[in-house]
């Protein structure tokens, strides 16, 4: 029996993967495509090579802020038309990029290209409302978030060789319209996508949207400030205070509306809050230590004692190898939960990314070892980034699966951007943080950190599986109201 308002699907699920999964590749070449051109932008724009660091930090400010309203939409008036709508800012932002006449006007545009983020936790979404009603929801949710994932991966690494071939064959001008061309035919493709209607009866939290927004800018731009001007800088870490306190009003204020923007009474359940807190925590590793790996890579030993001291090119073999491992990580989702179950499949995986960036402590000094342990670094957060919104969805009543997804990603932005910040603190003990690298005793904390953050995460969902285990069984589908439109 079908929900009122809905008719049958004509499109099967391999097709509706294959649609979003050409968004993915369009994903993987904004994330990899521009990493090789970055000096080149600086030199076409006059700006020095630290005001590039504004494109990263405003980009991860927007992220933050722009997923849960975008994914609260997706539930109300239908997740495929929010998708549109995203790409095609994603497209005309990118556009921006490419014919930015000056460094303001390119990072406008690299601020709103950020808006892609909601893509993944959107597509889960779609995926999750597709599957509804069925047995197997919670299998085919993750195995097609583990495709998605794949394809990301896969299409980052891909980017980022054809950029690097690219590169001193054709101007930076039609280097920097290639990846507009392939966001805006994403466009096309997503209209065949069929959509299925948001739930009836609920209207936007505007209040719990502007209280939110407070409180993510004033924090994240702290944390900003302080990687821009030092652990010493009071306003930075009064942004921070004033952010963590206007959590509190926000909270009460989403507790007591009636159709939250984010609704903290679904946070207060074990099964959700623990999930949103291993996005966090696999975060602070996920995207918050990638560039101190980088410089760690890329400092002289002869100078500094420490370091592998690889070239930009030998860098980004390190790149490419790291990401393959991810994307299989990805693909060994669905295989790995069958056996240990979905959470217990995620807290393998924080298990392993802990266990490799524990290893960089005694094997640090091994140019060969150092491969090992990006491949368990990458195998064990793989398999997270496609787990952890399929995860969220499965425990989300029907009319907050994009609220719960799009959440996971905000969530995980916040955990890089405030481990961005501590790291910094940590590499800048020895004085200013250089492009070689810092103090190896910053490394060391590094490391320690994102290895005890994939243990907290593994506790954590260790500890709440049982309460998880019951909340899924109270989601289960039970008539009408949760049949799908197929």
């Amino acid at each position: 029996m079908l929900r009122r308002g809905c008719r049958p699907s004509s499109h099967p699920l391999l097709a509706v993967i294959a649609l979003l999964a050409a968004v993915e590749v369009a994903s993987g070449v904004i994330q990899g495509y521009y990493g090789p051109v970055m000096v080149d932008i600086a030199h076409d724009l006059d700006v020095r090579y630290a005001d590039l660091n504004w494109l990263e930090a405003a980009q991860l400010v927007f992220s933050a802020l722009v997923v849960p309203p975008l994914a609260r939409l997706g539930d109300l008036v239908g997740h495929r038309r929010v998708l549109l709508v995203a790409t095609a800012v994603t497209a005309l932002a990118t556009w921006g990029i490419a014919f930015a006449p000056s460094f303001p006007a390119m990072l406008v545009a690299w601020t709103l290209q950020g808006t892609y983020v909601v893509w993944l936790p959107i597509e889960v979404a779609v995926m999750h409302r597709r599957t509804a009603g069925r047995p197997d929801q919670g299998r085919l949710t993750r195995r097609a978030a583990a495709i998605l994932v794949a394809t990301l991966e896969l299409s980052v690494i891909v980017a980022a060789v054809l950029a690097g071939q690219l590169a001193d064959r054709v101007s930076l001008t039609t280097m920097l319209v290639l990846p507009a061309v392939v966001v805006t035919l994403c466009l096309p493709l997503l209209a065949l996508l069929e959509e299925i209607p948001g739930l009836p009866g609920g209207r936007f939290d505007w209040g719990g949207l502007g209280l939110m927004a407070l409180a993510v800018l004033s924090v994240l731009g702290g944390l900003v400030a302080i990687r821009l001007d030092g652990p010493t800088s009071l306003p930075a870490w009064l942004l921070v205070a004033i952010g963590v306190v206007l959590l509190v009003p926000w909270w009460r204020y989403e507790a007591r509306h009636p159709d939250p923007m984010i609704d903290v009474r679904l946070l207060r359940e074990p099964a959700q809050w623990s999930v949103q807190a291993t996005a966090f925590l696999v975060g602070m590793s996920l995207l918050g230590a990638q560039v101190p790996l980088s410089t760690y890579f890329r400092s002289d030993p002869d100078v500094h004692g420490y370091g592998f001291g690889l070239t930009a090119a030998q860098g980004s073999v390190r790149i490419a190898f790291y990401v393959a491992c991810l994307a299989i990580g990805a693909l060994t989702l669905g295989p790995v939960s069958r056996r240990l179950g979905a959470r217990g499949a995620m807290a393998l995986g924080c298990v392993v990314y802990a266990a490799g960036y524990a290893a960089w402590l005694p094997f640090h000094a091994s140019p060969g070892a150092a491969w090992g342990v990006m491949a368990v670094i990458g195998l064990g957060t793989g398999g997270l980034v496609a787990a952890i919104p399929a995860a969220a969805a499965a425990v989300a009543p029907p009319g907050r699966v994009g609220s719960a997804t799009g959440l996971t990603n905000a969530a995980k932005t916040v955990g890089g951007g405030i481990a961005s910040s501590v790291f910094a603190i940590c590499l800048a003990g020895s004085g200013a943080i250089r492009v070689d690298g810092g103090s190896l005793g910053g490394y060391y904390a590094v490391w320690s950190i994102c290895a005890a953050s994939g243990l907290v995460a593994a506790v954590v969902l260790g500890v709440t599986a049982r309460a998880a285990a019951s909340s899924a069984l109270n989601l289960e589908p039970a008539g009408p109201a949760r049949s799908p439109s197929r």
